[in-house]
């Protein structure tokens, strides 16, 4: 089996955290090699598919709001995510569904991208994001509001709780957003947020995964193709015509109790009950029992 094969099959059979791994990673190298050889071209594409904070760009590239969460600055961008993508998808689908994970990954994306676009209209800063860091927030914080308690065994660490890490993250953003990457830090927290208000609105019954869900059906169900009515084919059988048969006596037999008994009526009926013989007076008293 070639590497490609190998790929492929990794691809179909290694779920929806490697799907996306492999969707970052895809986007990725193409866009590397664009900006190694030409610049301006790199710069170009970027102005279509990168998420800027603004109005009058975004309100005419609205895809950007999830395209952004698949581009990466560099290697080290890229391969930092990714790790994170493996390591909070993990935890995640120990306790959900991939199609909730899939879900929380493009809504907390989205979210996140909207707490960027807000937040930097407010103060009136222009500048563009881009990163999948918002959506992995979403996921690694949505796995510790769910099970904060769950224990994590990390290298030359130990064991530590899930919220321990979470913590960690949130700190690390909250004071690096005066320093560097404004805009990412606050695209960070606004995926962490999302996280957190998508399981507490998932324990009280209300899933907003269905959304992405509902919408890649639909797409999914139009573009496929129609299955068409196979032709069957009806055998129609002649009767044969069926032997007449005799019509069934309308004839009532009547048993010979009840034959008796009409015959000594019909005799009380001409001559009167007297005229019954002792027998048939017995017989007529023991039918009347």
């Amino acid at each position: 089996m070639g590497i490609i094969d190998d790929l492929k099959m990794q691809y179909k059979t290694g779920g929806i955290t490697l799907q996306l791994i492999f969707w970052n990673i895809g986007i990725a190298i193409p866009l590397f090699l664009l900006q190694a050889f030409s610049n301006d071209g790199f710069l170009s594409l970027m102005s279509w598919i990168q998420l800027t904070s603004d109005p009058s760009e975004f309100i005419v590239k609205p895809w950007t709001l999830l395209t952004y969460s698949f581009l990466h600055v560099d290697v080290l961008h890229l391969l930092f995510n990714m790790i994170m993508l493996n390591f909070s998808g993990r935890l995640f689908l120990t306790f959900f569904t991939q199609k909730q994970f899939l879900g929380l990954y493009l809504l907390g994306a989205a979210f996140a991208g909207l707490v960027f676009l807000g937040t930097f209209f407010l103060f009136g800063y222009k500048a563009p994001i881009i990163g999948a860091s918002g959506a992995i927030m979403a996921v690694l914080i949505g796995s510790a509001t769910y099970a904060p308690l769950y224990q994590i065994r990390l290298l030359l660490i130990g064991t530590v709780k899930l919220w321990h890490i979470a913590i960690v993250f949130l700190i690390l953003d909250l004071i690096q957003i005066p320093t560097n990457n404004m805009g990412g830090h606050i695209a960070h927290l606004g995926g962490a947020v999302f996280g957190f208000i998508y399981i507490k609105l998932l324990q009280n019954g209300t899933d907003l995964s269905l959304i992405v869900t509902r919408i890649l059906d639909f797409f999914a169900n139009l573009f496929k193709p129609k299955k068409g009515t196979p032709f069957k084919k009806v055998h129609r059988n002649v009767s044969q015509p069926k032997p007449k048969t005799a019509p069934a006596s309308r004839i009532i037999v009547k048993d010979k109790t009840q034959q008796q008994i009409d015959e000594i009526l019909d005799k009380i009926s001409q001559s009167g009950y007297d005229s019954l013989t002792k027998e048939e007076k017995e017989f007529l008293f023991k039918a009347g029992k």
